[in-house]
């Protein structure tokens, strides 16, 4: 039978997705077969695997860290945040439906086989099994039809690690009282707490870090440093929403209310001298090289959000001195037209931006698949990157008609191709998420926006977002070897270390 260990958290983004991410890498690393599991996520950023099923990106992450291909066992329940009060419920891969919150909570215990179902599978590949929490145990509204935190726990029997994070403040009252609000069972199952973002001397936390242990009876199993790392954030709660670094190329990218899948902009962060920042206002949009307009779980209300703070207006009066590039959602906000005649989303129909010639109509089957193709001979600013070869997955509800040939990109179909996306003049579009991860594309794009621009840019080379990625989990582990009692955390499993 596997061991395994589960993270949960004081707080949404107290760290339990790179804690559990860097479990997984050291595990490997000791020689272990190692599987992620969370058995409930809510996040709009998905995946597709090889099989055409959706799950989380998070649990994609730890997969990569655990050097495992990613599978839908790892997530059997995702939720996608529709609007404020309810979410497209996906069980095992495949859309089970859109439910209100009220109407979810009430479902949801009915899924425990499922999430049984796909543990056990798990079981049957992995030595250990590292399981993430979802926002806190001690939510007292949600305990008593709780499937992710300790009733999850409670079901497979795992011991608990707790993490708190000090980079928010209170971080002694934070593991103090969720410990407190706990039942004396559930108090049982946490074996140790981790402070997570620490910036200092640690001495200074000594007299906190003896006082919570006395008071909770429970170890410290580490304290983990703020650690500067590039990798993928798993929601909106994201810290990169904030950031805005100095560059010579500016790329901006909307961010919409439901914003999915950010993670497509991930590698160009990494490129030498791009600075990517996201916004959300007229004022913070500034005149960038470049404007994203990513994928959205609500294309049309997302849409009229922009043409309401006048975004669109903006990005419009810039097509002619920026480039635009829209995946998913926002390459079907850039057409013509939106239609949603079943109502999908909002229903009706919707003038596009008018950037692209395409037509989009929302339909109820949900595309799902992984993808591989290269790009067209492509015009325009871009033109630098066409022949290049792509990898990525599509995910989308809507077919969208070209009324031009001018099309992205080729993907392969059966013994043939097809073609995917549109591209007029300097504004191009795709539904290819992954479009730029491929090794030299990235670094393709960033030096056809500078000779453009008529600046130059350092580091030219092919960039190999795999191989970085790869970077990012080892030292991630090493960080946590060297700040987390991983002794202690392999005795909690019951796994001798001789």
């Amino acid at each position: 039978m596997s061991r395994n260990i589960m993270i949960q958290g004081t707080m949404s983004n107290a760290g339990k997705s790179l804690i559990a991410a860097g479990l997984c890498r050291i595990f490997k690393q000791d020689g272990y077969r190692v599987a992620p599991f969370k058995s409930q996520n809510m996040a709009l950023n998905s995946y597709i695997t090889a099989e055409g099923l959706e799950m989380g990106r998070a649990q994609v992450m730890q997969a990569e860290a655990a050097g495992v291909e990613p599978s839908v066992l790892m997530n059997p329940i995702l939720l996608k945040p529709t609007n404020d009060i309810g979410s497209q419920v996906i069980v095992n891969g495949e859309v089970l439906g859109n439910m209100p919150a009220k109407e979810y909570f009430a479902y949801k215990k009915k899924l425990i086989p499922d999430i049984l179902d796909a543990y056990h599978k798990l079981e049957e590949r992995a030595d250990i099994i590292v399981i993430e929490g979802a926002g806190s145990p001690a939510e007292i509204n949600l305990k008593a039809d709780d499937i992710v935190n300790m009733g999850l726990a409670e079901l497979v029997d795992a011991p608990v690690l707790l993490v708190g994070d000090i980079d928010r403040g209170g971080v002694f009252a934070q593991l103090i009282g969720t410990i407190l609000l706990l039942e004396e069972n559930e108090k049982a199952r946490i074996k140790g707490t981790i402070i997570n973002k620490f910036r200092g001397d640690k001495t200074i936390l000594d007299p906190g870090i003896k006082m919570l242990e006395e008071k909770s009876g429970i170890p410290v199993a580490g304290v983990v440093p703020y650690m500067q790392l590039s990798l993928e954030d798993e929601d909106s709660l994201t810290e990169r929403f904030g950031q805005r670094t100095e560059g010579l190329i500016h790329i901006a990218v909307i961010r919409f209310p439901r914003i999915a899948n950010f993670s497509d902009f991930s590698v160009l962060e990494q490129i030498p001298g791009v600075s990517l920042y996201y916004v959300d206002s007229v004022a913070k949009l500034g005149e960038p090289d470049m404007i994203l307009l990513p994928g959205s779980k609500n294309t049309m209300g997302d849409l009229k959000w922009m043409r309401q703070n006048g975004l669109e207006a903006a990005i419009k009066k810039q097509a002619g001195s920026a480039v635009i590039f829209g995946i998913c959602g926002g390459y079907q906000m850039l057409g013509e037209l939106l239609m949603d005649p079943l109502g999908i989303e909002e229903g009706g129909s919707i003038r596009g931006m008018e950037l692209l010639p395409v037509r989009t109509e929302l339909k109820p089957e949900k595309v799902r698949r992984q993808v591989e193709g290269t790009i067209a001979s492509v015009k325009g600013v871009l033109a630098p990157l066409a022949g290049k070869s792509i990898k990525g997955y599509e995910i989308h509800m809507g077919d969208t008609e070209v009324l031009n040939p001018e099309s992205f990109c080729r993907l392969a179909a059966g013994n043939g191709t097809r073609v995917d996306g549109a591209c007029e003049g300097n504004v191009y579009g795709t539904y290819v998420h992954g479009v730029f991860d491929e090794k030299g594309i990235a670094n393709a794009l960033a030096n056809a926006l500078a000779a453009r621009k008529g600046v130059s840019l350092s580091g030219a080379e092919a960039f190999d977002y795999a191989a970085f990625k790869e970077t990012q989990y080892d030292k991630l582990a090493a960080t946590l070897r060297e700040y987390l009692d991983m002794e202690r955390i392999y005795e909690i499993m019951g796994i001798s270390q001789c």
